[in-house]
């Protein structure tokens, strides 16, 4: 396998080669965030701002488990990445199948977690009586249908590690468009309200599955899947496990951290739930750009790590970090200046709209302090140091946002101040990792372990 003459990550300018690996990320994290925002769009326009109240409160919920397996399976996309900068066939095509072997038992057993666990996880929540049939209905269906959800995201994890960064995006085409056609057949046309939007984004995943499949098993490459293969290995497993379990549990501490916050706004009334709910999809906008340059520097650093090309892995790592900021504070303006509009395109009552205004002025200020946060972790990643960016982040965003909650939020009853958690953690951890950054052994310390 010539890696060399596969992809330029190894080899080429380095700004030019993140951003042709960035920008079919970022279109991809588009449609993903377009699909989940007519979503919101429909249910809150034709159904109303109690069924966007209840499906925006089971976000929180289906992260903690979703989050948690693609933590896990991230560790695979790293040591793919990996095997894939130093030409290593064979350990490419174990973990390629351990990857989907992972997926498919993942998959299963987070359905049946799920289900059994959505009405008391609402609960621990305080989801209001009023919006909980809507909230377990839309949990209920996306349940089902998440053997699909994870294999989709494995597979699409799997395509990026070894440089493919445009078919993930055709296949996020594909069903952004089969999501927003059912979306406004089963709740516009059937009148299947929260139901509908829910089944619509269950076949829209099981359509990206069967595609993403279908794609790494017509590969004639070492990385190609074949059905008959897709079992443990013993040995890739464990190296999956010990870099993406710390991942894994990052996101667990943090999605606990989201609930408990979600919880908060709860208590404020529906008005507050609907205005969060819609806030967080123009607040996904963003986070997909931070994503999408976060991804690319771990395949970056991955290949070129694999291939003993330390030098780029630094000098990437800190352009990467230049241009996300650039965008970020970009974005951030364009989100502050039209707030207002954008928020009634969600919803029209303007007790809703002012809340989510509130909730923009709090957050979006502070956006470029986690930056930092991102590219330094996912970096870090790259080289396969998954633990001490775990513990920092753990450390830094979820145990200090629980303590902000518990202990200053009763200070002053608002919620605005349940928002302040965010930006005061953000910048917090984001000094954190420049100093961790700064001091290089996260880099030296994997290259004393591969010689």
């Amino acid at each position: 396998m010539d890696t060399a003459q596969k992809n330029q990550i190894v080899e080429g300018v380095i700004w030019k080669q993140l951003l042709i690996f960035f920008f079919p990320i970022l279109i991809g994290s588009f449609f993903q965030q377009l699909y989940n925002t007519v979503d919101t769009v429909i249910v809150g326009q034709y159904v109303g701002k109690q069924a966007l109240a209840g499906v925006g409160s089971t976000g929180t919920v289906i992260n903690l488990w979703l989050g948690f397996f693609v933590g896990l399976a991230g560790g695979a996309s790293v040591i793919i990445s990996q095997y894939y900068g130093g030409s290593d066939a064979q350990g490419l095509s174990r973990a390629v199948h351990t990857s989907i072997a992972l997926a498919l038992a993942g998959g299963a057993v987070l359905s049946v977690l799920g289900l059994t666990t959505a009405r008391p996880s609402l609960e621990l929540l305080d989801v209001a009586e009023e919006v909980m049939d809507e909230a377990m209905t839309y949990i209920s269906v996306f349940y089902c249908g998440m053997i699909a959800t994870v294999i989709y995201n494995v597979g699409t994890g799997i395509l990026r590690a070894i440089g493919d960064s445009k078919r993930p995006l055709y296949i996020l085409i594909a069903c952004c468009g089969v999501n927003i056609v059912l979306d406004l057949l089963f709740v516009v046309v059937f009148r299947w309200a929260v139901f509908g939007v829910a089944l619509a984004t269950v076949i829209a995943q099981a359509v990206s599955a069967v595609l993403v499949m279908a794609r790494l098993m017509r590969v004639k490459e070492a990385y190609q899947v074949r059905l008959r293969q897709v079992r443990f290995h013993g040995p890739t497993l464990k190296k999956i496990v010990r870099l993406g379990l710390p991942t894994g549990m990052q996101s667990v501490l943090y999605s606990i951290s989201n609930l408990v916050i979600q919880a908060a706004v709860n208590a404020f009334g529906i008005d507050a739930m609907a205005g969060w709910a819609a806030v967080s999809r123009i607040d996904g906008f963003v986070w997909m750009v931070m994503s999408a340059f976060g991804i690319s520097v771990t395949t970056f650093v991955g290949q070129n790590f694999g291939a003993g090309r330390y030098d780029r892995v630094l000098r990437g790592t800190r352009v990467c970090l230049a241009m996300t900021a650039g965008t970020t504070l970009a974005l951030t303006a364009l989100e502050l200046l039209f707030a207002g509009p954008i928020l009634r395109v969600f919803n029209k009552d303007e007790a809703v709209v002012a809340m989510g205004v509130t909730f923009v002025r709090v957050w979006a200020p502070a956006y470029i302090t986690y930056v930092f946060i991102e590219i330094f972790s996912g970096a870090a990643r790259g080289v396969g140091e998954a633990l001490q960016p775990m513990v920092i982040t753990i450390f830094g965003v979820c145990v200090l946002r629980l303590l902000w909650i518990w202990c200053v939020l009763p200070l002053h009853h608002t919620p605005a101040m349940v928002a302040a958690s965010y930006p005061v953690t953000w910048g917090i951890t984001g000094v954190v990792f420049i100093v961790y950054h700064l001091r290089m052994n996260w880099l030296n310390r994997h290259i004393i372990q591969k010689a």
